[in-house]
Formats: C-alpha cells, sequence, structure tokens
C-alpha cells in the first residue's frame, strides 16, 4: 500500500509538472489542453498493467520476480500496477486546480517582489491539495480494491486475494470480516484527510479570505475531443457491421490482417467486431452511472453533514469490493456489475463537491455577496453552483473510463457478464492468457478503453460554466466632444 501510494504520487507529479513549470514562469496562456497520455494510462486497467509488467519484465526481461511475496523486490511491480493508473488521475485533478491558483491576487503579488518561481509553484501545490485530500482518502481505500486483481495475477496472499475467494465461495464471515477492515480504513483515512486540509488552510476557512479557484471561464476550442471520439465510433460502427459470435477455429489467434483489422481471439472469433458489439454493454452503463453519480453526487454534497458520514461509510466499499458482497448475497451475473458501481461510483464526487463548497464559502466575494443581502437561494445559484459545479463535471467525466474499469474489472474477476457476451472486460479476461503469444488479443480491448479515457479527459477540459448574460446590458458612454471657447451648445 505505502509503495502503491508513492508511485501514485510520482505519477501525480509527473502529470503536472508542465503547468507547475509554466504557471512558475507566469506563461501559463502557453498552455494548451492534452493530457491524453495521462488520460489513457489513468484508463488501463489494473489487471492489464499488471499483466503486462509480469510478462514482459518479470518473465522475459526477468528483472524482477513475478509471481509470489518474498521481500521487497516482488513489491515492485504490484506497487507499479496499482499506482500508476491512481496517480494519472490524481494528477489530472491537480492540473485542472492549478491554473486558479496561479491567477490568484497572492502570486501577482508574490511575482512583484520577485520571489522565485519555484516558491510560488509550491504555494500552489499548498493551495489546491485541501481540495483533493478527501479524494485522496478515497484512493486509499480504491488500492485496497484494486488489489484485489492484482494479488489474484501476482499470486500473493493479500486481504484483497482472500475476500475474492471468500465471496466466489460464499464465505460470509471471512466476507465481513475484510469488509470490517476496509470500514476502519476508510474512517482513518478520511479523517486524517479532514484533518491534513483544514491544518494546510489554516483560518483562512474560519474568517471568510480565500480567494475562488473557480470562476467561470469560456470553453477553448479544441480540436482533440473530436479527433478521439471520431476514431471511438469509428472502432464501433465498423465493429457493428461484423458478427461477433462467428467461429473460425482454423484461424485461432491470428494477427491482425486486413480482413480482420484487430486480429482473431482464441475461439476464432473477430476482434473488431466482439469490441464494436461490447461497446453498447460497456459503454452505455458506464455513461449511465457516471450521469447518475454526478447528480446523486453534487446533491449529497451540497449537504455536507449528512454527506460526511455517509462518504466515510460507503467509501470503505470500492467498486470491487462491491461486486463481491453483491455476488457473495445474490451470485454473480450480468446485473452485478452495474448495480455495484452505481452503489459507490457516486462517493468521490460527493467528496469533492463538499471540498470545494467548504472553501468556496468562505471567499471574500461570497462574505461580500452576504453583506449586500444576498439569500441562501441566490448565494446556490449564482454563485456556488457556478463555481463548484464545473470542476465536478470535469472530475465526473475524469472518472468515466473508471466507470468502465470497474465494470471491465468485475467482468474479468468473472462475477459480471458471461462468456459469449463480448463485455470489454470479459474480452480481457478471455484473452489474458494468451498475451504472451498473442498480445494483439489484449491490446485491442484495452486501447479501446484507453481511447475512451483519452476522449473523456480531453472533452472534460471545455467543461464550463455558461457565461450569463443580463437583460439590461449597460452600454459604454459615448466618448464626450470637446468644446472650444465661444462655442454654445
Amino acid at each position: 500500500m505505502a509503495a502503491a501510494l508513492l508511485v501514485a504520487t510520482a505519477t501525480a507529479a509527473a502529470v503536472c509538472a508542465r503547468t507547475l513549470w509554466l504557471g512558475a514562469h507566469r506563461r501559463l496562456d502557453d498552455r494548451s489542453g492534452g493530457g491524453s497520455v495521462a488520460a489513457m494510462l489513468a484508463a488501463l486497467p489494473e489487471f492489464l498493467t499488471a499483466s503486462v509488467l509480469a510478462v514482459v519484465v518479470g518473465v522475459h526481461l526477468g528483472w524482477l520476480p513475478a509471481l509470489g511475496w518474498y521481500g521487497p523486490r516482488w513489491m515492485v511491480l504490484p506497487a507499479l500496477a496499482l499506482g500508476l493508473p491512481a496517480g494519472a488521475l490524481l494528477g489530472r485533478m491537480l492540473d485542472d486546480l492549478l491554473p486558479g491558483a496561479f491567477a490568484e491576487p497572492w502570486e501577482l503579488a508574490a511575482a512583484a517582489r520577485g520571489i522565485p518561481g519555484r516558491a510560488t509553484a509550491r504555494q500552489a501545490v499548498r493551495r489546491c491539495v485541501p481540495g483533493l485530500l478527501p479524494n485522496l482518502g478515497l484512493f486509499v481505500v480504491g488500492l485496497t480494491g484494486g488489489a484485489v486483481t492484482v494479488e489474484q495475477i501476482f499470486d500473493i496472499p493479500g486481504l484483497g486475494r482472500t475476500t475474492l475467494q471468500a465471496a466466489i465461495a460464499q464465505d460470509l464471515p471471512v466476507l465481513q470480516a475484510g469488509t470490517l477492515a476496509l470500514v476502519l480504513l476508510a474512517a482513518l483515512a478520511g479523517a486524517l484527510a479532514r484533518l491534513a486540509a483544514r491544518q494546510l488552510i489554516g483560518p483562512a476557512l474560519r474568517d471568510g479570505a480565500l480567494h475562488s479557484l473557480h470562476r467561470p471561464k469560456p470553453p477553448a476550442p479544441r480540436r482533440t475531443p473530436l479527433l478521439h471520439g471520431t476514431l471511438l465510433l469509428a472502432v464501433v460502427v465498423f465493429g457493428l457491421t461484423r458478427d461477433p459470435l462467428a467461429l473460425d477455429t482454423g484461424d485461432r489467434l491470428r494477427p491482425p490482417s486486413w480482413a480482420h483489422p484487430f486480429g482473431i481471439d482464441a475461439l476464432g472469433r473477430d476482434l473488431l467486431a466482439r469490441i464494436g458489439h461490447g461497446a453498447f454493454t460497456t459503454l452505455a452503463l458506464a455513461v449511465t452511472i457516471s450521469a447518475a453519480a454526478l447528480l446523486t453526487g453534487v446533491l449529497l454534497g451540497l449537504l455536507p453533514r449528512l454527506c460526511g458520514p455517509l462518504v466515510d461509510t460507503v467509501n470503505a466499499v470500492p467498486a470491487v469490493l462491491a461486486g463481491l458482497l453483491v455476488a457473495g448475497v445474490a451470485g454473480s451475473g450480468a446485473a452485478t456489475p452495474a448495480l455495484a458501481v452505481a452503489a459507490v461510483a457516486w462517493v468521490p464526487l460527493a467528496a469533492h463537491t463538499t471540498a470545494l463548497l467548504e472553501q468556496e464559502r468562505a471567499t471574500t466575494h461570497i462574505t461580500a455577496t452576504k453583506g449586500l443581502g444576498a439569500g441562501g437561494a441566490h448565494l446556490l445559484r449564482r454563485e456556488l453552483l457556478p463555481a463548484v459545479l464545473p470542476p465536478v463535471a470535469r472530475h465526473a467525466l475524469l472518472r468515466l473510463p473508471g466507470v468502465a474499469l470497474a465494470l471491465t474489472s468485475l467482468g474479468f474477476l468473472g462475477l459480471g457478464a458471461q462468456p459469449p457476451d463480448p463485455e470489454w472486460g470479459l474480452l480481457l479476461a478471455e484473452n489474458q492468457p494468451y498475451a504472451e503469444r498473442a498480445p494483439w488479443a489484449v491490446l485491442a480491448p484495452a486501447t479501446a478503453l484507453a481511447v475512451l479515457g483519452a476522449l473523456a479527459v480531453t472533452a472534460a477540459g471545455g467543461v464550463r460554466w455558461p457565461r450569463r448574460r443580463f437583460a439590461g446590458a449597460v452600454r459604454r458612454p459615448e466618448p464626450a466632444v470637446a468644446t472650444t471657447v465661444g462655442e454654445t451648445g
């Protein structure tokens, strides 16, 4: 766990390094929308990352051991498999907040006094971290949930693997014990995150002396989301024109060709056809669950007294473990992943909403607006929602590949769709044993997930609150014409 957190922190630092450098040199106007590489990294399933690392680094190159748990060297590959996707997502969230911190008055004053850019960059990170700390607590528990598949691949006798075996065997006492351990871990992580946030912000929350990190900005035109969306749509459309169940045992594991651009799987089925037909199962569920999670997270985040204890409780059940609990009680089936992911997908969005709302209510312009007699409804509609909803909506888009990832992870564990369903997680699970012999059989659905992640992240950068147009726009006065001496008006 500690090693995975270190990997996640280093990955997050690498993702937002360019924005920090530009902000330190006061060149954020040159910052263009990017993050495709980070998005693809965040969209890679832990089990796929673990499989690639085990086969390439552990078996082919022999640099590190790939199986078992006998010392620190056996910890490196599992830590990389867990920390890289989590760090990429955390880094994108921090990268989204940094421009607002660099635009605050303290940064302008620091630049005027000649304070080095490194110092202002450190303070910008310190300013943004409190809004992310609740989600950092969620990452701690999420890493434990992701460890279920990683422990299964690396043959590690850990809590995740034990819980998985208990759920499959419907051993409820062991399943309850594992859940209780995660509840305690979630409560501790949440309490430490809230305490650290208050320590970092200091008395500014109490005195209402903060500045808003999120002000409405016009969306920047981008072609990258259109490119990613067109690519994904083309794959789905071309796949739908083929039969996903047609078998040709003579072409088993055949590499990509003009007739079969993505190759053939282990049973002789066309991978392009299976990815195209599986998109309806994977993408439709992911989009629906993400939209419901955004609505639920924002509504509950606006009620911090109710949301806090509820988040701490549900936080203890990451999506993978929720699937194990549902499977342990009701058995596995097609509805198990959707129910499990929908039950917990709103938690990070609610935590993010609460953290941003707490800081936004402590800003100077909210204090001034209250002094002018504005009521709670006006503040919520005109000030709080325009500041909080855009970053939370961008966060929800960043989570969209994670929702699809959770669905595929449950499919990989055999708790979701069953063969011959072409769901993407099931495709990865079916072809993962042949990764060394036919890597294209695994890379094809993994690339589809990566393109989905790139699409979500690049599209998230353009999410802004619509600019308000006032009915009575004030016109600029015409410049006065000076009259000469002796003229009469």
